[in-house]
């Protein structure tokens, strides 16, 4: 058997547009013919996978995964190229099984996440290169997120199908099972109104100030004097942060009450102490720049004109 030499595998990569270490493992298979080594890529589709890796992928899906108790949580983002995509039911099953693995492992990045055993793929990457080339779209793991914060008890609400996930955790000494409903009537709640922060006091100053002179040049623009701008400017800004942080919003459900009024009515009830400790919202694409393509250029496209 010939040796497998830098210089094949980067050979092999430019003709095929293949991962090196799939180009590798091509070359490996087949012995170090070329030919060969081309034919065994496109038969596992994995000549394609990375020239498909250049499509924007803004669709996709947000999965939620909690342990029995609610004390740990996890949310994980994966994207495709079309909505059609993401309805797939391997898509569907893969995204699931990685908001499951998300939640037993012990990895935090992305990156260590990618590179996790799954299934009888040697890694998250390679089950991920594998779909892409079997269902021919590009995608991608975006993000993922874990809580398992002490004391805190953890709920969901997933809206549109996967379309946004929200998780909240609950500082209580309630079960998980005890404050679900309330848990998730804020992640409803945080779901369609978009809180920035929890409460004023997870406000970043930078932003607080970022604001307050925004608000004041607004001020001056409308011609208010400036002795009086000050004290207008502390009235905008307590009425924007009640837009902005989530405890002092109307609540959705009865505009009445606020979300903080709404939490402590169930702590009342159920005679334990609630605090609203953490918030996560994921939107599937939110931040990704979509490219807007004419259907017949993309065809031209993919017919090589």
């Amino acid at each position: 058997m010939a040796a497998i030499t830098a210089a094949m595998v980067k050979e092999l990569r430019e003709a095929t547009g293949a991962g090196m270490m799939d180009c590798k493992k091509a070359l490996t298979s087949t012995e170090g013919d070329m030919q060969k080594a081309i034919d065994y890529l496109r038969e596992n589709g994995l000549a394609m996978a990375a020239k498909k890796a250049g499509r924007i992928a803004s669709e996709g899906l947000v999965r939620l995964a909690f342990n029995e108790d609610g004390t740990k949580a996890t949310a994980v983002e994966v994207n495709s190229e079309t909505d059609f995509v993401a309805k797939n039911d391997e898509f569907v099953a893969f995204v699931e099984s990685l908001s499951d693995m998300a939640l037993q492992s012990d990895v935090t990045s992305l990156e260590d996440f990618m590179a996790l055993p799954y299934k009888e793929a040697d890694s998250v990457q390679t089950a991920l290169t594998n779909l892409i080339a079997k269902i021919g779209e590009n995608m991608s793991v975006r993000r993922f997120e874990k809580f398992a914060t002490p004391g805190v008890k953890y709920v969901g609400y997933i809206h549109g199908g996967g379309k946004i996930g929200v998780i909240i955790g609950l500082e209580t000494e309630a079960s998980a099972a005890d404050v679900e409903v309330a848990g998730r009537d804020v992640a409803m709640q945080v779901a369609s109104m978009r809180p920035m922060f929890i409460d004023e006091s997870a406000i970043d100053p930078e932003y607080l100030e970022h604001e307050k002179q925004i608000l004041i040049a607004q001020a001056l623009k409308e011609g208010k004097p400036a002795e009086i701008v000050e004290k207008m400017v502390a009235g905008r800004l307590k009425k924007e942060l009640k837009e902005t942080c989530l405890v002092e919003q109307a609540f959705v459900k009865d505009n009445e009450v606020t979300v903080k009024e709404y939490v402590d009515s169930v702590a009342k009830q159920l005679g334990v102490s609630i605090r609203v400790a953490e918030m996560l919202r994921y939107e599937v694409g939110e931040g990704i720049e979509k490219k807007e393509e004419c259907f017949a250029d993309e065809v031209a496209k993919q017919m090589g004109n």
